[in-house]
C-alpha cells in the first residue's frame, strides 16, 4: 500500500514505526529535524513541505496514495491536507486527526468530506476508562461490541499462589471464557503451554469476556474491586472527554480545574460532576475535600511534571489507583519507576487507531502493546485460509495465538477440539513484526 502521512510529529512518528515495514510511506512535514531521525531509521521518503497546499501534495505524488493519513497537530492542516488530497487522489482512502469536537460531529453527519475521523481526546478517554473498568490492568482494549476483552497484567509478589510459580496445567484457578495468550518476561515473549511457569516480574497477555478479565484481576491483584469514585485533575479538552465517558459507565466523578472561568463551564456543560475551582496541589485542599479518599485518580494536565507531582501527592493522602496523561514518552518511564499505576499517552492511543486503515480490509481492529512490539488484531478469516476447517489444537503455531472468535455476532473462547470456520472474526496476539504474515495465513 502507498501510504502518506502528513505530519511527522509523535502521532506521525508512531504511525511510520507501524507500518514502514509493510508499505511504501512519503511522510510530509516542514520541519527537517523531525523528518530527518525518520528517513534515517526508517527508510522512508520524506518531503520537507507545507501538507495543506495542494500543490506540495501533488509535487511530492500523493495523486497515486492508497492512504492518506492528516496528523498534525494542528486541526485546520490536517483537514485542509484531505481535502486536497481527495482531489489529488479521489480513489485513497482519507483520515484525519483531531480534537475538534464540531470536525467529529459533523464527520458522523456526513457533512465532512474525509472518509475517517480518529479523536485524540475520544481515544484516550475510552483507554482510560478501560483500565478503570479493570483497576489491576496495565493496559486493556476492548473486541466486538465490548464482548472481548484483551488485558495485560503484571504479575507481583501479591498474586495468587495458587496460579504463580507451578505449570500452567497444574492451575486450577484459571478463569474459564479466557486464554493467556502470552507471558512477556523482559525482553522474551512466551506463547505458554502447558508446562510453561508464571512468575513475579512477568507480564500476562490475556483474551476474555468482561467477567473472566475481573476473575484475572482479583488472582493477580487481589482487593483491587470495583471502582466507582474518580477524581480528575485537569478540565481540559482531554479531561472533560474522561469525565463524560466515566459518567457514562455509572462512574461519579470529581473534577478539578484552576481556572474559574473554564471550572464555571464545565460545571454547567456536565451538572452530574462535582467541580472545584482549584489547583490540586494543596494539601489542605485535599484533605478538607477529602481527595485521597476516592477509588482511582486520574492526571490529566497539560504538562507531565505536573501531573507527575500531583499523583506523587494524591498517593501520598491516600489514592492508591492512579492513571496519569503522558506527553513525552520519555516522562513514562519515570511515571512507571515512581509508583504511578498506568500511564496512558494520548498520541500513542491516536496513532493506533489510525494504524489499522493499513492493515487488511478485513482487519477491523488493532491494539498495539508493549510500545508496538506486539499487537492484537480482530480480523476475519478468508475462504481460503489455510485454518479453516481445523481444529484449534492441530493449528501450526507461527508466533501467534487465536483468543476469541466471534461467530454470528456471539464471543467463543474456543477449547482445542473447537473447528474454525470461514468468516469467523478472531482476535489474535501476534509480535508486531509478524501481523502481515498472520492476516495472510488468515
Amino acid at each position: 500500500m502507498k501510504i502518506f502521512v502528513i505530519g511527522a510529529g509523535q502521532v506521525g512518528a508512531t504511525v511510520v514505526e507501524a507500518l514502514h515495514a509493510e508499505h511504501n510511506l512519503t511522510v510530509i512535514d516542514l520541519d527537517p529535524a523531525r523528518l530527518t531521525p525518520l528517513a534515517y531509521r526508517y527508510d522512508v521518503a520524506t518531503v520537507e513541505a507545507n501538507g495543506a497546499s495542494r500543490r506540495a501534495l501533488a509535487d511530492a505524488g500523493v495523486g497515486s496514495a492508497d492512504l492518506v493519513i492528516a496528523c498534525t497537530s494542528r486541526n485546520e492542516a490536517n483537514l485542509v491536507a484531505a481535502t486536497f488530497a481527495r482531489i489529488e487522489a479521489p480513489r485513497a482512502t482519507t483520515v484525519i486527526r483531531t480534537s475538534n469536537v464540531e470536525y467529529i460531529e459533523l464527520w458522523r453527519e456526513g457533512r465532512l468530506d474525509v472518509d475517517f475521523v480518529v479523536s485524540s481526546e475520544i481515544e484516550t478517554a475510552h483507554a482510560i476508562t478501560r483500565v478503570i473498568g479493570v483497576p489491576a490492568a496495565v493496559q486493556t482494549d476492548v473486541f466486538a461490541d465490548g464482548q472481548i476483552q484483551m488485558v495485560e497484567y503484571d504479575v507481583t509478589d501479591r498474586s495468587n499462589p495458587e496460579l504463580v510459580g507451578k505449570p500452567l496445567r497444574e492451575c486450577g484457578r484459571i478463569p474459564a471464557q479466557s486464554r493467556l495468550a502470552s507471558i512477556i518476561r523482559r525482553d522474551s515473549m512466551t506463547i505458554p503451554r502447558g508446562g510453561d511457569v508464571i512468575l513475579p516480574g512477568d507480564r500476562l497477555v490475556v483474551v476474555g469476556s468482561p467477567q473472566a478479565a475481573q476473575a484475572w484481576g482479583e488472582l493477580l491483584a487481589p482487593g483491587g474491586g470495583k471502582v466507582e469514585d474518580v477524581v480528575v485533575f485537569g478540565g481540559g479538552q482531554v479531561g472533560v472527554a474522561i469525565a463524560r465517558q466515566l459518567l457514562v459507565q455509572g462512574i461519579g466523578v470529581r473534577l478539578i480545574e484552576p481556572d474559574r472561568e473554564r471550572a464555571r463551564r464545565i460545571a454547567e456543560e456536565l451538572p452530574d460532576v462535582r467541580v472545584y475551582q482549584a489547583t490540586g496541589l494543596d494539601p489542605d485542599f485535599i484533605e478538607r475535600e477529602r481527595i485521597g479518599q476516592a477509588q482511582a485518580a486520574v492526571f490529566a494536565m497539560r504538562e507531565d511534571a505536573r501531573n507527575h507531582y500531583a499523583a506523587t501527592l494524591a498517593r501520598v493522602h491516600g489514592i492508591e489507583f492512579t492513571i496519569a496523561i503522558v506527553h513525552d514518552a520519555i516522562a513514562q518511564e519515570v511515571y512507571e519507576h515512581s509508583g504511578v499505576d498506568v500511564t496512558v499517552n494520548p498520541r500513542q492511543v491516536t496513532a493506533e487507531e489510525i494504524v489499522r486503515f493499513a492493515h487488511d480490509p478485513r482487519t477491523q481492529q488493532v491494539a498495539m502493546i508493549e510500545g508496538d512490539r506486539f499487537e492484537v488484531l480482530d480480523i476475519t478469516t478468508s475462504p481460503t485460509s489455510e485454518y479453516v476447517g481445523l481444529r484449534f489444537r492441530d493449528m501450526p503455531i507461527r508466533g501467534a495465538v487465536i483468543g476469541a472468535i466471534v461467530r454470528d455476532g456471539n464471543a467463543i473462547f474456543p477449547r482445542s477440539d473447537d473447528v474454525l470456520l470461514a468468516g469467523d472474526r478472531v482476535i489474535v496476539f501476534t509480535e508486531s513484526s509478524r501481523v502481515a504474515d498472520v492476516e495472510k495465513v488468515l
